[in-house]
């Protein structure tokens, strides 16, 4: 099987983060959603594997004939999987938090913009990734998928499309 070349899939997978963003922002502005800091942390995910594709597309280093990929193709795929790991993970977590009881959350948290300014990196992540009930709240569904496990799958096709571009050969 023969694979499209890599420029039009980078270009892709950066269309598809550019849709997935402004999916987000139509949510927050036009729904009146407010994301929780776990879903801003994953927009930045997406920003950033939409920025790495975008280098992929303007960069399009080309391989030696018959190699594997060039170092800086290699490089472009392993930082959209990472990115789509951590990304993933941070998903999974919100998932999680959303399917404990309410009870057992603590309250929401300051906004990211303080916990930025104020507090130190160590503690703002630490109370970032704890979860709140913010982000245990579901406000909306999609076939029966919260936001989050929507983006959960996002994560999981850019982790496998970042797997796939590392792994392939170009002839």
């Amino acid at each position: 099987m023969t694979l499209p070349a890599s420029r039009p899939l980078y270009l892709f997978a950066f269309i598809a983060c550019v849709l997935l963003l402004a999916a987000a922002y139509y949510m927050e502005y036009v729904m009146g959603l407010q994301p929780c800091p776990l879903c801003i942390v994953q927009r930045f995910a997406f920003l950033l594997i939409g920025l790495t594709c975008l280098a992929a597309v303007l960069h399009n280093p080309q391989p030696r004939p018959g190699r594997k990929r060039s170092r800086a193709a290699r490089a472009y795929a392993v930082g959209v999987t990472l990115l789509a790991v951590f990304g993933g993970a941070t998903a999974s977590r919100q998932i999680w938090l959303q399917h404990q009881p309410a009870d057992q959350l603590p309250s929401c948290l300051p906004s990211l913009d303080y916990m930025i300014d104020v507090l130190p990196m160590m503690e703002m992540l630490t109370l970032l990734f704890s979860g709140t009930a913010d982000c245990a709240k579901v406000t909306w569904t999609f076939l029966g998928l919260s936001i989050a496990e929507c983006t959960l799958l996002a994560f999981i096709g850019f982790a496998l499309f970042g797997l796939v571009q590392l792994l392939r050969r170009e002839d």
